[in-house]
């Protein structure tokens, strides 16, 4: 059988590298990167959570502020792997700084309202 046609411009020659983000999309990219890692033991990421405090984003560093549910957390260790795995696949994401912050405490008053929505369809009151 012979091999399909190649649609015209496809093949290798219709490869391009990774769109280049801008200094000023970095930061949106971060949070969007951010927004998709989920928090082990809810169903809800760590921004709907309101785990992640704030980022800094200086060329390909990235550095995020995070806080967790408790300070005896048992999930510190994977939500910060979660985090440096989700944005080192970032294509210009060097180094991930992951900070931890105590002050202000967590409280359930930082749940956004998609989170506490997606926390009442799973059956998880707040």
């Amino acid at each position: 059988m012979p091999a399909p046609p190649i649609p015209a411009g496809g093949g290798r020659d219709a490869w391009s590298p990774p769109r280049e983000v801008a200094p000023a999309e970095r930061e949106a990219a971060v949070w969007g990167a951010l927004d998709e890692v989920l928090d082990p033991e809810l169903p809800i990421s760590l921004v709907e959570l309101g785990l992640v405090y704030g980022v800094e984003v200086d060329s390909a560093t990235v550095r995020v502020m995070i806080t967790y549910t408790a300070t005896g957390c048992p999930c510190m260790d994977f939500i910060r792997e979660d985090i440096s795995d989700r944005l080192e696949q970032e294509p210009w994401v060097d180094e991930v700084r992951i900070d931890e912050v105590w002050s202000p405490p967590w409280t359930s008053a930082r749940i956004t309202e998609s989170g506490r929505a997606k926390l009442k369809s799973s059956g998880v009151g707040v």
